[in-house]
């Protein structure tokens, strides 16, 4: 392809909405384009990396014996609230009203429409097991888009379902997808870690993350760089903090406290750290109150509070509430003569003499103990893991990180085959519900997550697999008829003969020009047409990554080329 006939606008500023690396260079390379909050418009470059991503994905899926098919982006409400999820969805889902009055939803996910097709087409254990996939966009009304492709409200998702007749052959589905992934992933050039995560709104019990390591990430990586255990934010789980005060319990105490309402005003007033002090939050249960303890240096993890309580969901409860089952307004409440059930996080249970609210306006008490002065009704690890933290497994101390989520698979069980009744007879001829897995990759956030880990100050470093174009042959001066009758003849060469993609720079620019631009849209291959070709009739190949450059004659560089290729694309 000529630079002359295709559209590649780069743009030398940083333009002033882009927040993160990626963001800016995707937009200075001319890959993409916003046309609103939340969407953005692939230019030429930009669709054939994506392409390529897609090629690379349809190829790992296909080799993990998935079969593709491609689904409506409009989903009917009903499906949503047979699966019990319209509420999950919440704000995020993007609905509007058609013509007959009829709301549908714009899809954000395809479980509840892969679903009612497979029970509607399969009915025996001999049409199992199938895993079946799309790529797809898909839309979801973010509070605040951002970060470019990595936060929007329409992106482009690969997802696959798999149904199996027993968990036996679910297990070997997931297998064969967690494999795919991360032969995608190593075909993409990124340096991924997989991780424990917690399947959210997706359900089921086992899932596991694919993160790239990056501080612009907007999900939280704990990781053990002892044993290798690593999990997201939501999942992880630490080490039971063991009990080192062996102090003499000591008389409990109503101290005075006005206007002390947070942590750390409270810790401020008394002068006491926030880990000696135990806050009080109460929440609401299957429709009664339930209080929740913790360290005062610790948050709540809900997801695991929900879990806990076998809920679906929890929340806080209101300021009437509270005050009703405490006697004292938020920010005063303590477990001390509370008459509701108790939970207490693991690393409240073995503190001794902390600090509580009194249940009274402006008060706390001190030196209060578990056991002695209330009684807890189960002690479990429902908070966050925090900086200090040690390992569940070898005990050594935990690594905190941020990362980007590319991919996400999940053991689902019968989550949607029991809400929606895909069933199947087995041999026997009996009734079951399918066993479903469902598996995740975010197509566009591999673009921008590479971009953040590959990159210089002079712009995106790609790796051969996904770079629009391997080699850009960039002709110093256009209007030297020699110079550029080699270039066509070297880009003929290359094409025809090599079978590489090309890139032929022909516009009428100033050297610097062209060199700040072929850096900046990253192509793997750079020839030029210069001064040594006018001295030594020898060729310069420079590579973008290494630096590395090579003078080469003119009727070896197809070859020259081949070599380098082969090299390039070897991890």
């Amino acid at each position: 392809m000529k630079w002359s006939q295709t559209l590649i606008p780069t743009l030398k500023e940083n333009p002033s909405e882009a927040e993160i690396e990626s963001h800016k260079l995707m937009i200075r390379a001319g890959l993409i384009r916003r046309i609103t909050a939340g969407a953005y418009a692939y230019l030429p470059l930009g669709t054939l990396v994506l392409n390529k991503v897609i090629d690379i994905v349809r190829e790992e899926m296909n080799r993990g014996g998935a079969i593709e098919v491609f689904l409506p982006a409009l989903q009917p409400l009903n499906l949503l609230e047979e699966s019990g999820r319209l509420n999950v969805f919440g704000d995020d889902l993007i609905t509007f009203e058609d013509r007959h009055g009829k709301t549908t939803a714009l899809g954000p996910t395809h479980e509840e429409i892969i679903t009612d097709i497979v029970r509607n087409e399969i009915n025996s254990y001999r049409q199992l097991p199938i895993t079946l996939y799309q790529i797809q966009t898909k839309f979801r009304d973010e509070t605040r888009p951002r970060f470019g492709v990595l936060r929007s409200k329409e992106f482009i998702m690969k997802d696959a379902y798999s149904f199996d007749v027993d968990y036996e052959g679910l297990n070997r589905r997931y297998k064969a997808m967690y494999d795919a992934y991360c032969r995608i992933f190593d075909r993409c050039g990124l340096d991924y870690i997989v991780c424990e995560a917690d399947s959210g709104a997706m359900g089921g019990d086992v899932s596991h993350e694919f993160m790239v390591p990056s501080h612009v990430g907007e999900d939280l990586l704990i990781r053990c760089m002892e044993c290798g255990y690593s999990a997201n934010r939501e999942r992880a789980e630490a080490a039971p903090i063991s009990s080192k005060n062996n102090a003499t319990l000591q008389e409990i105490k109503e101290i005075s406290t006005p206007h002390t309402h947070t942590i750390q005003e409270v810790s401020n007033f008394l002068k006491v750290k926030p880990d000696t002090l135990v806050k009080t939050m109460i929440y609401i249960s299957d429709g009664q109150p339930v209080a929740v303890l913790l360290r005062g240096d610790h948050e709540v993890n809900e997801t695991k509070l929900t879990k806990l309580l076998g809920q679906e969901a929890v929340a806080l409860a209101d300021h009437n509430t509270i005050e009703h089952v405490t006697g004292a307004r938020v920010g005063f409440a303590g477990p001390v003569g509370l008459q509701i059930k108790i939970i207490a996080d693991q690393a409240v249970s073995v503190l001794r003499n902390f600090v509580t609210g009194a249940n009274k306006p402006d008060a706390h008490l001190l030196n209060v103990n578990p056991e002695r002065d209330f009684k807890i009704d189960r002690i479990a690890d429902i908070r966050y893991v925090t900086k200090g933290d040690r390992c569940p497994k070898c005990n050594h101390e935990i690594d905190i990180s941020q990362g980007i989520e590319i991919g996400h698979v999940f053991k689902l069980g019968t989550k949607y085959s029991d809400a929606l009744k895909a069933k199947f007879l087995d041999s026997n001829g009996r009734e079951k519900s399918m066993i479903m897995g469902c598996y995740g990759i975010g197509v566009n956030r591999i673009i921008a997550a590479l971009i953040e880990r590959s990159h210089d100050e002079n712009g995106i470093i790609w790796p051969l697999s996904l770079a629009p174009y391997k080699v850009i042959i960039i002709p110093v001066n256009v209007n030297d008829a020699a110079g550029m009758k080699m270039a066509n003849q070297i880009y003929d060469e290359i094409v025809n003969v090599a079978g590489v993609e090309v890139l032929l720079d022909d516009r009428d620019q100033r050297p610097g020009v062209k060199f700040k631009d072929a850096d900046l849209i990253g192509i793997p291959i750079k020839i030029v047409i210069g001064k040594k070709f006018t001295e030594t009739k020898e060729l310069e190949i420079k590579l973008r990554k290494s630096g590395e450059t090579f003078l080469t004659p003119p009727g070896e560089v197809h070859m020259k080329i081949r070599e380098l290729c082969e090299r390039l694309s070897k991890p």
